[in-house]
């Protein structure tokens, strides 16, 4: 681990994790090293594998996710079916990052990442589930708690299916249209928002 205090090696993992997000279609250790102060070789002190960096920016979109959860359960009392819907989908649409890196194999990228990441990773979900519960709860005080763990069952094993529906390439256009793949076209913000809204209404 390089040397320096801790502010410092945590302001030169943010500047990899930016890189990361920003040359995210064409993810590379070459590419993160041309867009950082940092060769590659030393990117290997703060990350020790591609996946450890793909990891550590889902953990921090996860957090920013968390963030803007709580703000909703600090801001709203209970809401309607069709307005929590809205919220929960207008704040994942600015999550696009979080649901491309959802999209990929978790699996691997648990797996290739060191234990002390992979625990950092697993407080950010906790904290997403925990906002997301407390959202639950403020918006529908009468949902039981039943209820809730339903919804957090279905909710999130969902979230990993959302962005290969919703963004396509022209590639992946192409070959559907090949293969006569019939399909509706949707958004982040349209899909979320229905099927939120679908789940919700199973509890009421």
């Amino acid at each position: 681990m390089p040397k320096g205090s801790e502010e410092l090696t945590n302001a030169r993992k943010e500047e990899i994790l930016d890189a990361c997000a920003a040359l995210y279609e064409a993810m590379g250790f070459r590419d993160i090293g041309a867009r950082t102060s940092f060769t590659r070789t030393s990117i290997y002190n703060y990350f020790q594998t591609k996946e450890e960096i793909f990891l550590a920016l889902l953990q921090r979109e996860h957090e920013r996710w968390s963030a803007d959860l709580e703000e909703l359960a600090r801001q709203e009392g209970p809401m309607s079916t069709e307005r929590f819907a809205d919220a929960m989908a207008r704040i994942l649409e600015k999550r696009g990052c979080m649901l491309k890196l959802m999209s990929m194999n978790l699996y691997d990228m648990e797996g290739n990442s060191r234990l002390e990441n992979l625990v950092a990773f697993k407080q950010a979900y906790a904290g997403a589930l925990r906002a997301v519960t407390r959202c639950l709860v403020k918006s529908f005080p009468n949902m039981a708690a039943d209820e809730v763990q339903a919804f957090l069952y279905a909710f999130f094993p969902f979230l990993f299916g959302v962005y290969p529906y919703t963004s396509h390439t022209e590639k992946q256009l192409a070959a559907m249209e090949a293969a006569h793949v019939d399909y509706t076209q949707y958004s982040i913000y349209g899909l979320v928002k229905a099927f939120v809204e679908n789940l919700l209404r199973a509890f009421s």
